[in-house]
């Protein structure tokens, strides 16, 4: 039997029911905004009602291929250190996405530190909370869910470098999707400050800086590991620039002001 992933935060980070995920969704996205073909995005995993505005601002502007490569932080530590999803598919409420498996298959290849692996997955958010954006513009796009439990800068270098080559090898376009959120739980000025210095190193295209940034200022990023990946891969894609969307904090929607989590969307080209 075909392997099913069950959504794991349906309910809590976004609806379950689908036409108020539908809705929710909807109400994430900006109509009119101009359309780019992107290398990658950066985009934010909290609930869709604390960043689904940032996100939805990122995906209003990129053209979605027919697949993507999810990179995101296992923040449950299950599983292999670096965890891809190789086949089946995933369940959300607006339908089911499939793994890309020839494109999965490339990239386990490509480094003995990923491992086909399903317990990474089984209960982490942050890629799940992408696939409503995703099924939502795109129903039958394929996907590649990499779960990365590690940040150390050489594991960081090997992943990103197996990612590119994989996305080289493809037949067609893939969108690197690397799912972070910014600082979190201190008081807005503060996270404020700390999420730009990270923003900036993004924007610098600069995987060692970023790197450099959030160890030396003690920001507490829970996706530094999968964008410093994906920054390293954007290097052997040539990427050109980064642009930053959008950046909004926790506080900005609920008003409380005292710990928040900052969220910024970027899309890279």
């Amino acid at each position: 039997m075909e392997r099913i992933r069950l959504p794991a935060v349906a309910g809590q980070f976004y609806s379950d029911n689908p036409q108020a995920l539908k809705a929710e969704v909807a109400g994430c996205l900006e109509g009119e905004a101009r359309k780019t073909d992107a290398l990658a995005i950066v985009v934010p995993h909290a609930g869709l009602m604390y960043s689904g505005m940032v996100a939805g601002a990122v995906y209003s502007r990129v053209n979605l291929p027919r697949t993507a490569l999810l990179l995101g932080p296992n923040h449950w530590r299950l599983g292999a250190s670096a965890s891809v999803a190789a086949r089946g598919r995933w369940r959300v409420p607006l339908g089911e996405v499939a793994i890309e498996s020839e494109l999965a298959k490339a990239l386990l290849m490509g480094s003995k530190l990923l491992e086909e692996d399903e317990r990474g997955h089984i209960r982490e958010h942050s890629l799940e909370v992408q696939l409503p954006f995703l099924s939502y513009l795109r129903p039958a796009i394929r996907i590649v869910p990499v779960s990365l439990a590690e940040t150390e800068l050489g594991y960081c270098r090997e992943i990103g470098q197996a990612c590119a080559r994989a996305i080289k090898c493809a037949e067609a376009p893939v969108l690197l999707i690397a799912s972070t959120d910014l600082n979190h739980y201190e008081p807005q000025a503060v996270s404020n400050e700390k999420d730009r210095m990270a923003l900036d190193a993004i924007l610098a295209l600069d995987p060692e800086g970023l790197h450099r940034t959030v160890r030396r200022n003690e920001i507490s990023m829970c996706g530094v590991g999968p964008t410093v990946a994906a920054l390293y891969a954007l290097q052997d894609l040539s990427a050109r620039q980064a642009v930053l969307v959008r950046y909004m904090t926790s506080g900005d929607v609920d008003g409380r002001t005292e710990r928040v989590v900052g969220y910024g969307g970027l899309i890279i080209t």
